[in-house]
């Protein structure tokens, strides 16, 4: 017997015939001997629905508030979720995250979750019964409700398994795994069958959402076993696991793309201690989140700092910087919003040099000017205009023919 999370997004539970479709599909790995524990989004639309209603009410809805009602989505899919396991003749029961003590922080909207109590879980369990749970919340010691941001549903998902010591957790979505690249923009993508923690953590971080990075990280750390599948098939999807010898043969695993990015120059900042401080400060205090950053050295001890943001960030950035520059005595800020981030990733890069400067060819050939550079140990990452984006992640994905099972060797690139 093994005991196994499986998590269905919104799409998945978008209607009572999805839920009762996927109670009938637990129930079939429930019938194999499984102990079962199931966690729910909000049907699809509903969190937009709901947030649309709070903003009919206050401009800015005060946090709090937005928690508690938030938190109602997933109220109704697993109650929904347990009447159609009842109806088809098995036991179910169906609990909210204070319900079972998932504790918090107490950041309303994007809470962290800091520890499970699995007691009612595992009495429930033990008594036969699939245990249904809210995704996307959670309780702070005060006894509020919080919630965990878009895509909580998936860290909910890892954190219970992680805390039942799980053989598995499945993600169930609407597509059939991870792919080398989005096939929406690339006919060729693959899907790829196995891929470590490093790699996911990496195209969850540079814009691939099939995975919220949050889950990833927590699946890492505890090492759970992640499988992220359709839930319209029954295909075998992607497993998310241990780094091993095959992956590291691997020099590219895949291609991703963020077109929600911006960058950001300072123009003639005086080049001296402190000063990069005083320009990322105020960033940070305004919960504006800075990706790359790039300073240019200069004899004048003048330099020019540039960085990018989240594209949604790039006024209120902006605005800010403008006081920024007059105080530290920097010429000007400017900026730029049509750009995107073309990124490689694959472990297989701290073993073979040369990667990255193929990957400079390879734009280079199209006519693909790289504006900015970052890279890691498993990654490079460029900002392109935003214009070049579906040519870059075709071209990249071609050369580095990642629709091949066998990758080419780096003598062969």
């Amino acid at each position: 017997m093994a005991l196994i999370v499986q998590k269905f997004g919104g799409t998945s539970v978008g209607s009572t015939e999805k839920i009762k479709a996927v109670a009938k599909r637990v129930l079939q790995c429930r019938q194999q001997g499984n102990q079962m524990v199931i966690v729910l989004s909000a049907m699809s639309g509903e969190t937009d629905r709901l947030t649309g209603l709070a903003r009919d009410i206050q401009k800015i809805p005060n946090r709090r508030e937005m928690d508690m009602l938030l938190s109602t989505g997933e109220q109704v899919t697993i109650a929904l979720f347990a009447m159609a396991v009842k109806a088809a003749g098995r036991e179910a029961v169906s609990f909210l995250g204070d319900q079972v003590a998932i504790r918090t922080d107490a950041m309303h909207t994007k809470a962290r979750i800091r520890s499970i109590d699995t007691e009612k879980i595992k009495k429930n369990l033990d008594a036969g019964k699939v245990v249904t749970i809210a995704g996307f919340q959670g309780v702070t010691e005060e006894g509020d409700i919080t919630t965990l941001g878009r895509g909580g549903s998936d860290t909910t998902a890892v954190a219970l398994a992680a805390a039942l010591e799980a053989d598995a957790c499945e993600i169930f979505t609407d597509v059939e795994g991870v792919y080398t690249t989005d096939p929406n923009i690339c006919s060729k993508a693959r899907k790829i069958d196995k891929i470590s923690y490093d790699e996911m953590l990496e195209l969850a971080s540079l814009g691939a959402k099939v995975l919220d990075i949050r889950s990833v990280g927590l699946a890492k750390r505890y090492g759970v076993p992640l499988h992220v599948r359709s839930t319209f098939t029954e295909n075998e999807g992607t497993w998310v696991v241990e780094e091993d010898k095959i992956m590291e043969s691997m020099l590219v695993s895949g291609v991703t793309y963020n077109k929600n990015e911006a960058r950001i120059t300072i123009k003639h900042v005086p080049d001296q201690p402190g000063i990069a401080s005083k320009i990322f400060l105020p960033i940070s205090d305004a919960g504006i989140l800075v990706d790359m950053i790039i300073q240019n050295t200069s004899d004048s001890h003048l330099t020019d700092m540039t960085f990018t943001v989240v594209r949604n960030d790039y006024s209120r950035a902006m605005e800010i910087l403008q006081g920024v520059c007059r105080e530290i005595g920097a010429e000007s800020v400017t900026g730029d919003k049509d750009i995107a981030k073309i990124s490689i990733v694959g472990v297989g890069m701290r073993n073979h040099s040369g990667i990255a400067a193929t990957m400079f060819q390879i734009l280079a050939n199209e006519g693909i000017n790289m504006e900015m550079v970052s890279t890691s140990e498993i990654k490079v990452s460029c900002v392109v205009a935003e214009k070049y984006t579906e040519l870059a992640v075709r071209a990249l994905h071609d050369a580095f023919a990642l629709d091949k099972e066998n990758m080419p060797t780096e003598e062969e690139l």
